[in-house]
């Protein structure tokens, strides 16, 4: 009995992956942003736990790995479109250019494009798993990174740091932004894997590094943080591809 319920544990971490990814899409929606991110971080801590789960435990499945790109879509590809929607939607849509549907939601139609991001997320999840080289690295971003740079400047705009939130509604910018993205999540740059595989220093050196970086800048930067890290991952993987790949 408890051998089958070990082997289930990892599913469920991915359940409550996608359970955290359906409460962030709705208090997004709400514009509750704080929420939405502390539920965001439900997901990442989740969808990072469940391989670390399934391989320490020895019981990887196929189901595990199917489940895990479908609560991803969600956590890690609608929700980051629905950041994208808001923060468009503020920034493009006035009165007479939101369309009433129901009593309780009202959709920004020059927004509707935030969600092409979720779509290319989709897409980069069904390539991931029918790519054979993705084991210890990515190839294009990652759809938490991705998730993770759009949330950093969802919470900057809702708290107005350093007086950037009139810049980050600026619809143009946010479409490029969903072009920029849309290409890198199905790029072939190949990118570092973030995840822990063994327990040791030496292969764990990168992490610990980007984890040091990151807690530097959230003292100086605030949730802005979250998206200058991803900046620093993709340049990061970028300049160094040559290592990244040789070390397969």
């Amino acid at each position: 009995m408890q051998t089958l319920f070990m082997k289930h544990i990892p599913n469920l971490l991915t359940l409550a992956n996608l359970f955290f990814g359906c409460c962030a899409l709705l208090y997004t929606l709400a514009f509750d942003p704080v929420t939405a991110a502390f539920f965001t971080l439900g997901s990442f801590l989740c969808d990072y736990a469940d391989g670390m789960a399934a391989r320490a435990l020895g019981v990887p499945s196929p189901l595990g790995k199917e489940l895990d790109s479908l609560a991803d879509v969600v956590s890690f590809g609608v929700v980051p479109g629905a950041m994208l929607y808001q923060l468009l939607k503020t920034g493009v849509c006035d009165a007479d250019q939101i369309v009433p549907a129901g009593q309780v939601f009202a959709i920004c139609t020059a927004a509707l494009p935030a969600f092409v991001l979720s779509a290319s997320s989709g897409l980069r999840l069904g390539r991931f798993n029918l790519d054979t080289r993705q084991t210890t690295y990515f190839i294009g971003l990652s759809t938490p990174a991705c998730t993770v740079f759009i949330l950093g400047l969802m919470l900057t705009a809702h708290h107005n740091y350093f007086g950037l939130a009139e810049w980050l509604h600026n619809p143009w910018l946010l479409y490029g932004l969903v072009a920029v993205l849309s290409w890198l999540l199905n790029s072939e740059i190949p990118m570092f894997g973030m995840k822990i595989k063994r327990f040791d220093w030496s292969s764990n050196a990168f992490n610990l590094a980007f984890l040091l970086l990151f807690v530097l800048l959230v003292f100086f930067l605030k949730e802005l943080a979250f998206s200058i890290i991803i900046l620093v991952y993709i340049l990061a993987s970028i300049v160094l591809k040559k290592k990244i790949v040789h070390e397969v």
